[in-house]
């Protein structure tokens, strides 16, 4: 039964962390491949289990240290049909990893002894790539669509589902009616070019207004994700529209999109540094509470964005 689905902690104003970029952080420090960047194909081997638990676990030790709350995401950001044919995985399959990977991380909140509440977060990827959509995903398809894994997830211990690296206001809206179908708390993370735009070349403001009207206000909230905080700053600058943007999860490194896809290796940014960007963000929309990395970051980052938002 999921622990915190009817009641969510982090709507309150307690400061929450995320974790960071799971795959990077597995793949470069680690030395552990990743098929087709999907974490979940790590679950079934042993190393690579172990790889997913002791990443997991330096964020919930970390916010035990810290004293703050935590959302920890489980390994199904690909574990959707739409990668099937390229990881030769069927539907059953994918379900029983959807499974496995909320318990992972159930299990390693339960076996934790943090005073405040850990989240469990099931992140869900689009359908192509989240840096250069593929093709135009209309709400009522991407409804149908995402209906599937958040069916397999409603029946797990997750607490929330996260559209995460999403690229089309239309497609975060059908995945906000499917989750409003099943029942399960939805938030929506956008991902921005160096512009602070989609990469369709919406704004990010109008898409937001766009999933708010299109879902009924379904998403819990929104955030920012896998974007340097340089690429969207501007665009966060005003409007009452912020509001509906809680968390960020930034990208350690300043590159665009396709700079990170030809890099040959990990540039992990400046973690210092991007800290004290969180804090310029914060003092800009006060009303953040959930930090994060996504790609290039690890626990020091995070670390470091602790430190700088609780001073």
């Amino acid at each position: 039964m999921a622990q915190y689905r009817s009641e969510l902690p982090q709507l309150g104003k307690d400061i929450f962390l995320a974790d960071a970029g799971m795959e990077t952080d597995i793949i470069f420090n680690r030395g552990i491949d990743i098929r087709e960047f999907a974490s979940h194909t790590l679950l079934p081997e042993p190393v690579g289990r172990a790889a997913l638990a002791d990443y997991l676990r330096g964020f919930i030790e970390l916010a035990d240290k810290k004293d703050l709350g935590l959302i920890l995401d489980a390994p199904t950001w690909k574990a959707h049909t739409h990668w099937s044919a390229d990881l030769k995985e069927d539907a059953a399959f994918l379900k029983e990893a959807n499974a496995d990977a909320v318990s992972l991380v159930a299990q390693l909140r339960s076996e934790a002894g943090n005073k405040k509440p850990i989240i469990v977060n099931a992140p869900i990827g689009p359908r192509g790539d989240a840096y250069r959509p593929e093709e135009v995903i209309s709400a009522e398809d991407a409804a149908d669509y995402f209906a599937e894994q958040l069916g397999w997830l409603v029946t797990t211990e997750a607490d929330m589902a996260t559209a995460l690296t999403f690229t089309q206001s239309s497609e975060a809206t059908g995945f906000c009616r499917a989750a409003a179908s099943q029942g399960m708390p939805a938030v929506v993370s956008f991902t921005v070019e160096t512009d602070g735009r989609l990469p369709d070349g919406q704004p990010l403001d109008e898409a937001v207004e766009a999933v708010d009207h299109g879902s009924d206000n379904y998403p819990t909230y929104f955030m920012i994700n896998c974007a340097h905080p340089d690429h969207f700053m501007d665009a966060v600058s005003e409007g009452d529209w912020r509001k509906r943007i809680r968390g960020i999860r930034a990208n350690a490194s300043r590159m665009s999109h396709a700079e990170l896809d030809e890099a040959p290796e990990l540039d992990a940014g400046d973690p210092h540094e991007l800290g004290q960007q969180y804090v310029v963000l914060r003092e800009r929309m006060p009303w953040l509470n959930i930090f994060g990395g996504c790609c290039g970051s690890d626990v020091r980052h995070i670390a470091e964005i602790a430190d700088a938002v609780t001073a």
